[in-house]
């Protein structure tokens, strides 16, 4: 059984090797005649991409997406939609030193220890480079769900340093390397993040994802539920080792009357009085903006000596060479929303063939 498909009605699988000729997707289950281009999907690739800016790996991918299949006249067909991106600006020279040892932190080893082989060219399937199929995904994603639902993404925390939420502006996300939605830190992370790359060193990062505009409805009881598998295809990108839905873990610091989410009637509508629950109760959507939250560690590949093995037993200390994030949270902002706009145009299909309606 391979483990490279994620979706139930909306079907995404990726394929591809960091350091391969290519990398790409197949979605299966796209219904007919939605407007699609590649110019819909290329601005998202391009939050994405690579080399923007001194605070993330200096790799030069343009991640130009072309689509190969399940498009017609500028309309999807209902059939599998292929997209490929390839890579141009592979450096397998600098993993040379690491192709017999494994990197502290890193998925070298359980790859290795799985499957007895493992592409070291820039970890491979493990690479984040995978994550470029998963925007292009989110992009067709989002066309399903229109212009009714908007997903918007933000990092939040930098390290130890983050933002002060009274501060809070979308606006300010479109204008700085970080996604920061207070413009007043940016000059903070930018020194701490210039001190960290300078040192050879990394750092983790926090993101929130915003969804607003979804349907009350969405998800199942009890093995749908919509929070689980947003938390699901979060803990799936490379690196995340925790997800929350809205208030999560600070909800073990509340009362019970604190967490409710009070509801009363305006308008000859129900109106809840706030959003404790991140927009899902018992799995199911309730109408209000769905805010999710994951933390993303640093990443592994550096250049401090770290002690580690080599395939054949012997102690070494291990450094990366090579164009590395130093902090890989910064560009999975874009991705964190791909994956939340994937779930949930496939719960609002699912719904809609247990209901016929939404």
């Amino acid at each position: 059984m391979s483990y490279n498909t994620f979706g139930h009605l909306f079907r995404v699988t990726t394929w591809g090797e960091s350091h391969g000729p290519a990398i790409g997707c197949v979605i299966d289950g796209c219904p007919p005649l939605i407007p699609l281009t590649e110019q819909d999907i290329q601005p998202f690739l391009n939050r994405r991409r690579p080399g923007q800016s001194i605070f993330t790996t200096q790799r030069q991918e343009m991640d130009q997406v072309r689509i190969l299949s399940g498009v017609f006249e500028g309309k999807t067909t209902g059939t599998p939609i292929s997209l490929m991106i390839e890579n141009t600006d592979q450096r397998s020279r600098d993993y040379a030193e690491i192709a017999t040892a494994y990197r502290p932190g890193h998925a070298d080893i359980t790859y290795d220890m799985k499957y007895g082989i493992r592409d070291y060219r820039g970890g491979g399937r493990s690479s984040a480079r995978e994550t470029a199929c998963r925007v292009a995904a989110g992009a067709v994603a989002r066309k399903i769900l229109g212009t009714d639902v908007q997903i918007r993404g933000a990092l939040v925390q930098l390290g130890s340093y983050a933002i002060d939420r009274t501060r809070w502006d979308w606006d300010n996300v479109h204008h700085n390397a970080f996604f920061a939605p207070d413009a007043h830190i940016v000059t903070e992370w930018e020194n701490y993040l210039l001190a960290i790359r300078k040192a050879g060193s990394s750092v983790g990062a926090v993101i929130e994802i915003h969804a607003e505009g979804v349907p009350a409805g969405l998800g199942a009881p009890i093995y749908g539920k919509l929070d689980a598998d947003l938390a699901a295809a979060l803990m799936g990108i490379n690196a995340v080792k925790g997800v929350e839905i809205g208030d999560g873990f600070e909800t073990a610091t509340l009362t019970g009357p604190e967490n409710a989410d009070a509801l009363s009637m305006e308008n000859g509508k129900i109106n809840f009085h706030s959003n404790h629950a991140g927009g899902v109760l018992g799995g199911i959507s309730t109408g209000q903006p769905i805010v999710v939250r994951f933390a993303v560690k640093p990443t592994s590949s550096m250049l401090i000596p770290v002690a580690s093995v080599t395939r054949e037993g012997k102690e070494i200390e291990v450094t990366t060479k090579g164009r590395h994030d130093p902090c890989v949270g910064i560009r999975a902002v874009p991705v964190g929303e791909a994956m939340v706009a994937c779930v949930l145009v496939d719960h609002l299909l699912r719904h809609r063939g247990q209901m016929g309606h939404m």
